[in-house]
């Protein structure tokens, strides 16, 4: 190691140095290309448990707008008018062209998942070339490590647009670095159609356009891009804008909203003291996540991020990079804590991580990198600094949550809110900060001592690939199995006699789960809802089942017959006589 050098960079190969060896020209894309295969075979098999939607009702938004943009039936949308997006559906909706069950449709979505995610490999081994300069063989096994992060991996599985984020995010960093490094349009229109991919896909994406048009303006302030520059990177944002419009003005009203667009509520929910502390202690959740899940590897970037802008000794595509990226990572953590506390009607989150899941790679990546690349001095600073962020960080989620408990409330914890920290934690029932920032500190001390020794290394990412593997198991044992077993209705829609190009409704009795995942076993219209009474056209419904209960529905009342369903789970189809 270069004792006494700071940041993420090996020093550039001096003039006249040789060509690499041939064989790494064809062994790494090779090397590449396998690792891809495999990385999206196993997503596939982690996914082969889940043949309807657990993750309401995001997945449900997003399958009903595929399948309207295929030019099938539509549905219900969670969105509102404001924060729509139609990126993910148009990604996925080749899904459901033609005639097909909803399960092979599903499981189609799944494959695409699984495709787009698995790219992160290639992408994370370019970052750790490029950005990070690691010789191929860290490069490699780092980025194996950042392909099966959990937190990027577990989205594969579900029809979420999760999926999509982590790749884009490394993607996105990559190509402002090498616009920083080599300006010119194509850099800048590369840059500028990544960002607007992501507001394409998602709302979170306002936080990266505003980061991006702060970026061109400071680019250009600086005279380091003309005004065709920023046209550049400016069109292509303004274009994918308006793909998002055109699709939703395809859509039509074939897709309804039922979200509430943000309004009042969320001044009013940062407008004091308590709603600025409330949405302080909830990005420090957030940025504390993040270092427990990466065992200290994003504490250590970030030390060493900020001690590149403060001090910058590896060239301005790596400091802005790194700017860019911060900005970034808070941006992300402050917008969603906001938006999240102005929702009203619903249970506030102990931890609401899905937004920042996506930060997670490069992080790790950039982690790896300042351990693999700088001298012992250094990385034990930077280390002080993890410690210290995983101890601040542990005691504030701790304090928060002993102080909403002592108020007679509690915070709502559920698994998909940060499945590879209960996973990590064993926090099944309850969220464990103190164990959680025990995990990171010890998995950041361990990775520091096992990278001093030179032959080490190589074998310590291995055993992160190794930890990613055994916590996705975890995760499928404990957390999405069971999910799939109480949410899956049996027996199948079909099998109970729902025939084909009957009209069907659903009694808001049913609980929504398994009113939603009913209605997907029905690919050939519109599931609407009715409280009581079914309107006049409604052939087929599904309703409440709980003999004995005031509210059990008798459909005979109504000249129903009842085709079957499940006692136990509450439902049952009925057909008028």
């Amino acid at each position: 190691m270069a004792s006494g050098s700071d940041v993420m960079e090996r020093p550039a190969a001096p003039a006249g140095t040789p060509p690499a060896a041939p064989a790494w020209r064809w062994l790494v894309p090779l090397l590449l290309l396998v690792g891809w295969v495999l990385s999206v075979a196993w997503r596939m098999w982690l996914s082969r448990h889940i043949v309807l939607p657990i993750a309401h009702t995001d997945e449900d938004s997003y399958l009903n707008t595929a399948r309207a943009l295929a030019g099938g039936p539509g549905g219900f949308s969670s969105e509102n008018d404001l924060l729509r997006r139609v990126g993910y559906p148009m990604l996925i909706s080749p899904a459901f062209l033609g005639d097909r069950d909803f399960g092979d449709s599903y499981r189609l979505v799944q494959l695409i998942n699984a495709m787009v995610n698995s790219t992160l490999l290639p992408l994370a081994y370019l970052l750790g070339r490029r950005l990070l300069r690691l010789r191929r063989s860290y490069a490699l096994l780092a980025a194996v490590v950042a392909a099966t992060l959990p937190a990027t991996v577990f989205y594969a599985g579900v029809a979420m647009i999760d999926t999509v984020m982590a790749p884009l995010v490394v993607a996105w960093l990559l190509a402002v670095h090498r616009w920083i490094e080599r300006p010119g349009p194509l850099a800048a229109a590369t840059v500028g159609l990544f960002v607007g991919a992501f507001h394409l896909l998602h709302s979170r994406g306002l936080v990266i356009v505003g980061i991006h048009a702060g970026l061109v303006l400071l680019l250009l302030i600086r005279r380091r891009i003309t005004p065709a520059g920023v046209l550049a990177a400016l069109a292509p944002v303004l274009a994918l804008a308006l793909v998002n419009e055109a699709g939703i003005r395809l859509l039509g009203d074939k897709v309804y909203l039922l979200g509430s667009t943000p309004g009042g509520s969320v001044v009013d929910a940062v407008a004091s003291a308590q709603g600025v502390v409330r949405v302080g202690a909830a990005v420090t959740t957030q940025l504390w996540y993040l270092v427990v899940i990466t065992f200290g590897m994003a504490g250590v970037a970030w030390a060493a991020a900020v001690r590149e802008l403060w001090r910058p000794r590896h060239g301005d595509a790596t400091r802005w990079t790194m700017g860019v990226a911060l900005a970034a990572s808070i941006g992300v953590a402050s917008g969603a804590s906001v938006i999240l506390a102005g929702i009203t009607g619903k249970p506030l989150d102990a931890i609401y991580a899905r937004y920042v899941q996506m930060l997670a790679p490069f992080w790790m990546l950039v982690g790896l990198g300042v351990l693999l690349t700088v001298g012992r001095r250094v990385v034990l600073r930077r280390t002080a600094v993890a410690v210290g962020l995983l101890i601040a960080g542990g005691a504030v989620v701790a304090v928060r949550l002993a102080y909403v408990a002592s108020r007679g409330h509690s915070l709502r914890y559920g698994g998909f809110g940060a499945p590879d920290l209960v996973a990590l934690t064993g926090g099944w029932e309850e969220m464990r900060p103190v164990v959680g920032s025990l995990i990171g500190i010890a998995g950041c001390l361990l990775l520091v001592a096992a990278v001093q020794v030179p032959r080490l290394r190589l074998p310590i990412l291995g055993a992160l690939v190794v930890v990613n593997l055994v916590t996705m198991q975890v995760i499928d044992q404990r957390l999405v199995r069971p999910t799939v077993a109480s949410t899956a209705p049996t027996p199948r829609v079909a099998d109970v006699g729902v025939r084909p190009g009957e009209r069907v409704w659903a009694s808001t009795g049913v609980h929504y789960i398994q009113r939603f995942n009913l209605s997907h076993q029905v690919t050939w219209t519109d599931v609407r809802w009715f409280r009581e009474q079914p309107p006049a056209a409604a052939q087929v419904v599904f309703a409440r089942w709980a003999p004995g209960q005031p509210d059990d529905w008798d459909g005979a009342r109504y000249g129903f017959v009842r085709l079957g369903g499940n006692e136990r789970q509450h439902w049952a189809a009925w057909r008028r006589a």
